[in-house]
């Protein structure tokens, strides 16, 4: 668990895959010093140990993240998968949560109903990393899986131990299928957002990918009381590439709820 900050006000931050909790140092440093960000390493990534292959890993990310929960509310930011972790928290316990920021959750399920074409799109982009898990060539996996997600810096020059973190996680992502693309969890069942009613940011870059606008646009519509904003310039990774911006839109909704 990295924990940034010393505030009274408690936020748990989830992080995307291939990441770690102190990916969220460059937005803590620009909230209001009354936040303390609690952001765990999700198992096979940070100082977590690696996942035991056999759980479901969506599942057990959720309740690890559960287990963070106090007595008091907390606001809750999540980052990709991170976001879709986030989103099942507060379906599950929305009176326990105060706000929910939602960075370009990859509920794949919602392109498919909405925008059956930004899949066909998003499948394009994915299948050498398909290709390359179907091979067990886990570092080629990590590598196009990097590219297709955070563009911007040639592999070659990403640091070695950033990319050895990247390649000791791949394996986790096709475990995720069930569901951020089948809705395993029953997010999309009639009824169940509508309990997701604190005040929710939808947030996403200029350049995010079709399906990710289409899930972006699906699920401020599904969501009783949320509000979207398009991070100009950011990709897929704002919260790393564009931190000043992410975190003034997290202050706003943080002074509001």
């Amino acid at each position: 668990m990295t924990t940034l900050g010393q505030g009274q006000r408690r936020v748990l931050a989830l992080h995307c895959t291939l990441a770690f909790g102190g990916a969220w140092t460059g937005v803590a440093k620009n909230l209001s010093p009354e936040v303390t960000i609690l952001a765990p390493d999700m198992p096979s990534h940070g100082q977590s140990a690696d996942w035991d292959e056999s759980s479901d890993f969506s599942a057990t990310v959720f309740n690890a993240a559960l287990s963070t929960f106090g007595d008091e509310p907390i606001d809750i930011i999540g980052h990709s998968f991170g976001a879709m972790i986030a989103l099942r928290l507060a379906a599950t316990l929305p009176d326990q949560i105060r706000s929910l920021t939602l960075i370009e959750p990859v509920f794949l399920a919602v392109a498919s109903r909405d925008a059956p074409d930004t899949m066909r799109d998003h499948d394009e982009r994915a299948a050498p990393f398909v290709e390359a898990i179907a091979a067990s060539n886990r570092p080629l996996a990590a590598r196009v899986f990097n590219r297709m997600w955070s563009g911007g810096t040639p592999w070659d020059d990403i640091p070695e131990r950033s990319r050895a973190a990247m390649i000791r996680a791949i394996h986790v992502v096709p475990d995720t299928v069930g569901f951020i693309y089948e809705d395993n969890a029953g997010l999309l069942r009639p009824g169940v957002l509508d309990a997701v009613r604190m005040p929710t940011l939808l947030m996403r870059g200029s350049q995010a990918l079709p399906a990710i606008s289409a899930i972006n646009d699906g699920l401020e519509r599904r969501l009783p009381n949320a509000s979207q904003i398009v991070i100009e310039g950011a990709g897929h990774m704002a919260p790393i590439t564009h931190p000043n911006e992410v975190a003034s839109a997290i202050g706003d909704l943080l002074e509001r709820s």
